[in-house]
């Protein structure tokens, strides 16, 4: 059996500070935690000559067709599950942002730990998720070491996708086999080596801002209105109907009318209202601008 080393791994180590936390208060363990959480974004701030290039790559083969797909095994696949599985309520598009972890579905409610050590498993789920050139797949682990995930990310630069590597340690592994690499420095944890604490902090961070870019680049935005939300109910359906009041000057009347009449799309119902034309001439109008209001609101209908 391989030995795994440790040792060099920030996220693994001790920290001297936190070494009596066990006979602290609440309050003493809820200010020490609120300061170590305050270094992540700091973190994730000095990174950002590595993310955003990585997020550049990935947006420009999003805009030609592809999909971003996180891989990741304990905390890191939950949280990248998590991150796909608030895409197609917010921006209602399925299918362009996927979760993968190890061990499979199970794994996000039940520890499958053992199934991080399986290279050939990663490299197969990349095989069933039929990545292909226009993907990108974003590698997570905070150690940068797990089998499952290298074995991921190697497998989609085979295929031809962008492979992402995102550690929150230096010179890992991951970082090596990756086309772009991204290492998040958090240092110790609070608990030693419980890396669903600042790790996994920086985790969400940084996903949120792949998925949220790739979305506002896909035109799912206008402004900073979420204009693309799946109304699936009465708060929601309230929500669109205030984005299409403020965008159209439209009475609350008009709003929800037009809303019912485009089933609750608010960027056909802004089309709509905004330039005088049925629902069937705006929803023509957006398919000609590739889904993007602005553009939509600026061309003119061929009839």
């Amino acid at each position: 059996m391989t030995t795994v080393n440790l040792d060099p791994l920030t996220t693994e180590a001790a920290d001297l500070r936190y070494s009596r936390i066990d006979t602290l208060g609440v309050a003493e363990l809820a200010t020490l935690m609120n300061e170590a959480d305050q270094t992540v974004p700091q973190a994730v701030h000095d990174a950002l000559g590595q993310i955003v290039p990585a997020i550049e790559a990935m947006t420009d083969r999003m805009l030609g067709g592809g999909r971003l797909i996180y891989v990741g095994a304990g905390t890191p696949g939950r949280i990248g599950v998590l991150d796909a599985s608030e895409i197609p309520p917010t921006f209602s598009t399925r299918d362009r942002v996927l979760g993968i972890i190890a061990g499979g579905p199970v794994a996000i409610v039940d520890a499958v730990e053992g199934a991080e050590d399986d290279a050939q498993g990663g490299a197969a789920a990349i095989d069933e998720a039929g990545v292909g050139p226009l993907d990108s797949v974003v590698g997570v682990a905070a150690s940068g070491r797990t089998p499952f995930v290298i074995g991921a990310v190697r497998r989609a630069r085979q295929l031809g996708a962008l492979g992402i590597g995102f550690s929150c340690n230096e010179k890992t592994p991951l970082s090596e086999i990756a086309e772009r690499a991204i290492e998040v420095i958090v240092g110790p944890e609070l608990i030693s080596g419980s890396t669903r604490l600042k790790a996994g902090t920086a985790q969400k961070l940084v996903l949120n801002m792949f998925s949220t870019i790739a979305m506002v680049r896909l035109g799912k935005t206008y402004g900073n209105l979420m204009v693309e939300l799946r109304a699936s109910n009465e708060k929601l359906r309230e929500r669109a109907t205030r984005m299409v009041m403020q965008l159209t000057d439209a009475t609350y009347s008009a709003a929800r009318e037009t809303l019912e009449a485009a089933d609750y799309s608010v960027p056909v119902a802004v089309v709509s209202l905004r330039r005088g034309l049925v629902v069937t001439d705006a929803r023509t109008a957006l398919d000609a601008a590739d889904g993007h209001l602005r553009a939509a609101l600026a061309t003119e209908v061929t009839r």
